[in-house]
């Protein structure tokens, strides 16, 4: 089994920064593909961004150039840095783990999930 818990949510203003991190309790972290998604209001949740194993990494178009997802496998911990950060923005975000060395990009490929950390951004 293993545990997931993000950290780092918050609520910010338009344009602003955050940093979100999940930790895994797992001690072969190192060998888990790790991504984030979210999910919105009345909306359905979507991917943002992945990493595998070894740091490769993927993005939603709608945060490609504002968002960097990176993992510190000595800390079990990866991190999702927001910048430019808009009110569409605004969503639960969820870390997941799965585990495996191919970057994993939809929702039933994940076997474990975070309960979510909110990010709000006001216009």
């Amino acid at each position: 089994q293993v545990q997931l818990e993000e950290s780092g949510g918050g609520l910010v203003q338009a344009g602003g920064s955050l940093r979100l991190s999940c930790a895994s309790s797992k001690r072969t972290f190192s060998r888990y593909a790790m991504g984030w998604f979210r999910q919105a209001p009345g909306k359905e949740r979507e991917f943002v961004a992945a990493i595998s194993w070894s740091g490769a990494s993927i993005y939603a178009d709608s945060v490609k150039g504002r968002f960097t997802l990176s993992r510190d496998n000595a800390k079990n911990t990866v991190y999702l840095q927001m910048n430019s950060l808009k009110p569409e923005d605004t969503a639960v975000y969820y870390c997941a783990a799965d585990p495996g060395i191919r970057i994993r990009v939809s929702l039933n490929e994940y076997e474990y999930w975070g309960q979510g950390t909110q990010v709000t951004v006001s216009s």
